[in-house]
């Protein structure tokens, strides 16, 4: 069983620049996380994952690699590194890290050599196609960041593709020397102790090699979208069914290894339940997760659609649930139109996600009911925010240091300026207010901990599969399981429904039973063995 450690545990995503700075700095790094692990072991989190620390000119924070096998000295040293994961390792946490392959850096030395020439031994490692005769790009392929996804390169008189800035270009996944570095990679890590890997943009490995236009998103459009990337369906840019045959060897690999495990971040708007089934099945991934819960969707039907579709796609696959992570608003901020108040929605968000079927990420600050940073344009950091505000605020909101001490000048993030600002609506969600016995019980910390602790006492909680019962919106029930029930209020009106129950509750905020009728108050939520 301990080779499948990962069925159902809960992952906290640590964000390495804004956890904990040790030097004075203003940026987080390894020594930082390595003093701070404690927090993430009282939580009773199972696993960390860490985003990159890898050497970077940091154009992209860090996802932007120019030496996937070397740690950057903002961040610290591989015996910084090498430290973080014993000292894990003693406190009962597993180490999985962020594996950014499908791009590099344009700094890194195989895309400087593969630039140089059209004959030189990386010349075909990266994905370059000849203009068209009016010297326009070879297809319609957007970037993320917005403009085409082609950039132009004097030396070869060609252009070379990037699905994110013209400063991450894309590796070419059909060249098999790539897939053989890359599986190098991973190697290296895993002999060094990790648990496990994220992969970053997993489903865009591989291209067309035929370069073919992708063709115009079919769903009506009321005006165009702020990103032209969003106006297209990425049939060929993207998601290409050569993945399949590399993720089995990425499977080998970890297979070599034993209690290793995998996730992989689907970045797609149009099918990504299917990519995650395809993904998690015949020995490929352990886990797969989407944006299905990270965007400004909500309802009982949402969420039961997420997860019938995965397991009716996918029986044999595993899913992750995450409702924020580095990429999106704090989802506390992003679903406020539902919340009675914002402490009670924070604790229903923490029983309705780790009661899911699947495995649960949980990102930084979370467990504080942290809210989205409102920043100004002149204190953005992120160069999708930079390029698309105000219509896209970027991600630097989600980003902002953790908040440690309510009553240190920086929250006890840094004893330097922090890289983004620490406002007040953070430091009100310090971690010394949320953990202080004397502010009552019922906290969000408090919440998330109790909910983690039920999750690995309760096998059904862990292992069980999910029947829906079909309640009206804005009521999400289901039971877990033989015996367990779980009921979540999504809305900040008081529910009634005639439900059969009793026995016991195991974990409740504002629900009980009356005369057969199952009363949740605003925001109420019930797991109960009945």
């Amino acid at each position: 069983m301990d080779r499948e450690w990962w069925r159902g545990a809960v992952i906290y995503q640590i964000y390495p620049r804004s956890f904990q700075d040790s030097d004075g700095d203003g940026v987080g790094d390894l020594p930082g996380i390595t003093r701070r692990l404690g927090h993430v072991a009282d939580l009773g989190a199972d696993a960390v994952w860490l985003s990159p620390v890898f050497r970077s000119p940091m154009k992209d924070m860090g996802y932007d690699v120019s030496d996937h096998c070397a740690i950057d000295p903002l961040f610290g040293t591989m015996a910084d590194f090498d430290a973080l994961v014993a000292e894990a390792h003693r406190l009962g946490l597993r180490v999985m890290i962020d594996q950014v392959l499908s791009h590099t850096s344009d700094e890194h030395p195989f895309f400087r050599e593969s630039r140089s020439s059209r004959d030189n031994p990386r010349a075909d490692w990266y994905v370059w196609a000849d203009p068209h005769h009016d010297g326009t790009p070879p297809n319609n392929w957007q970037a993320i960041f917005g403009g085409p996804a082609w950039t132009w390169d004097a030396r070869r008189r060609q252009y070379y593709f990037h699905n994110f800035l013209a400063a991450q270009p894309d590796l070419n996944f059909h060249n098999p020397e790539v897939q053989d570095w890359a599986l190098s990679v991973l190697r290296f890590w895993l002999e060094r102790g990790v648990d496990g890997f994220r992969f970053d943009t997993v489903n865009f490995y591989f291209h067309d090699p035929l370069l073919r236009n992708d063709a115009a998103d079919p769903r009506s459009m009321p005006r165009p979208a702020f990103k032209p990337y969003d106006m297209q369906y990425h049939l060929f840019s993207k998601n290409r069914p050569e993945n399949l045959a590399f993720l089995e060897r990425v499977r080998s690999l970890m297979d070599e290894f034993g209690a290793r495990t995998t996730v992989g971040e689907v970045g797609e708007s149009h099918h990504p339940i299917e990519i995650m089934g395809e993904y998690t099945s015949a020995n490929r991934l352990h886990m797969a997760y989407s944006f299905e819960m990270l965007d400004d969707r909500w309802g009982a039907a949402h969420f039961r659609r997420c997860i019938e579709h995965f397991h009716r796609l996918a029986p044999e696959g595993w899913p992750a649930w995450a409702f924020s992570n580095h990429d999106v608003p704090r989802h506390v901020t992003r679903w406020a139109a539902h919340a009675a108040d914002h402490d009670r929605f924070a604790r229903l968000c923490a029983m309705l996600l780790l009661s899911f079927e699947g495995s649960v990420f949980l990102f930084q600050g979370e467990e504080l009911g942290m809210p989205q940073t409102d920043l100004a344009f002149e204190e953005l950091t992120d160069p999708q925010g930079i390029a698309f505000w105000p219509e896209d605020k970027g991600r630097d909101g989600c980003r902002t240091p953790m908040v440690w001490e309510a009553a240190h000048p920086q929250g006890g993030f840094t004893e330097g300026t922090p890289w983004l600002p620490i406002k007040e609506p953070q430091r009100a969600r310090a971690a010394d207010l949320a953990a202080d016995s004397s502010m009552g019980p019922g906290s969000v910390l408090e919440t998330y901990r109790r909910m983690i602790a039920l999750r690995h006492e309760e096998v059904a909680l862990r292992a069980g599969r999910t029947a829906f019962l079909d309640l009206p919106e804005p009521v999400l029930a289901f039971r877990r399981g033989e015996n367990l029930l779980c009921a979540f209020n999504l809305g900040p009106e008081e529910q009634v429904h005639a439900l059969a129950g009793g026995g016991e509750i195991l974990m409740a905020q504002d629900a009980e039973w009356l005369d057969g009728r199952l009363h949740l108050g605003p925001n109420g939520a019930l797991i109960a063995r009945t």
